[in-house]
């Protein structure tokens, strides 16, 4: 039987990229500019994604395909609006990135503050979820599509002190596999990306001359750290025609350090657990 060489190329197609500012998100929103696609970016600055979008689209022709709206995924109607107004702009919705997200304070559980521990989970979790009911038409409308969620290595790695961080990872990925099933007959597509350590403005907290630096590296097989690029060419490749048959699946770009542990940031808190009963 011969091999059918898939459609290449995403160009004229449209995608929307969250967290689309800076770091990944901004990698990946390149990556889809530089292979012709029209892109929508958002992030809750709207300064910040002015500043992306020159960054970005220096040129004119670039400019025509990328737009911008000042999103909190956390909101509802903010997410409803973004889908709107990028079926507005591009008429339509083929991909969509969900990268928004982030962390919240580093401590054990036992002092962990409830207020930011929902925070990161609505950040993280919630976000992608609404993002998911509000693409899932569109993209299913345009005849099938691909949804991307940000997961980490904390996903599936222990990251002690992260507090919410780790559980709402696991919970993108579960998110992913669920509505892979679901909405698979109507060609809509859902896999999760696990970066592990990668370089970004959101890693310079960690001091390349600290032992929670050195535990990400001494755990990395390949060594080193990763580029946002690295991420962005994963996430380019699954929102293609190449990765038409891939739905459901949790991808690991992490330079092979989920085969072993996940970093120590002890360094950075302290051992600090209740006293043991003797």
């Amino acid at each position: 039987m011969p091999y059918e060489v898939a459609e290449q190329g995403i160009a004229g197609r449209a995608f929307i990229v969250t967290g689309g500012g800076s770091g990944i998100g901004a990698a990946c929103a390149a990556r889809l500019l530089a292979d012709g696609a029209r892109v929508t970016i958002c992030g809750r600055s709207g300064e910040r994604l002015r500043e992306a979008a020159l960054r970005l689209a220096p040129d004119e022709p670039t400019r025509a395909r990328l737009h911008c709206e000042a999103v909190d995924v956390t909101v509802e109607a903010d997410v409803a609006r973004l889908v709107e107004r990028t079926l507005a702009v591009h008429g339509a919705l083929h991909g969509f990135v969900a990268n928004a997200g982030g962390g919240g304070a580093l401590a054990p559980y036992h002092r962990r503050d409830t207020a930011d521990y929902l925070q990161v989970l609505h950040q993280n979790l919630l976000g992608t979820m609404l993002c998911v009911k509000y693409a899932t038409p569109a993209l299913a409308a345009a005849g099938g599509g691909c949804f991307v969620g940000m997961s980490s290595l904390a996903g599936s790695r222990t990251h002690p002190y992260f507090g919410a961080y780790p559980v709402a990872k696991a919970g993108i990925e579960a998110l992913m596999r669920n509505a892979a099933d679901e909405y698979g007959p109507v060609n809509v597509r859902f896999n999760a990306v696990a970066p592990g350590f990668i370089e970004t403005e959101a890693m310079e907290v960690v001091p390349r001359d600290s032992t929670v630096y050195r535990s990400y590296v001494d755990n990395t097989p390949l060594g080193g750290v990763g580029k946002a690029e690295d991420v962005a060419a994963l996430v380019r490749f699954l929102l293609g025609p190449e990765a038409r048959w891939i739905t459901g699946e949790t991808i690991r770009i992490d330079g092979g350090n989920h085969l072993r542990r996940g970093p120590d940031y002890g360094a950075f808190v302290g051992l600090d657990l209740p006293a043991a009963v003797s």
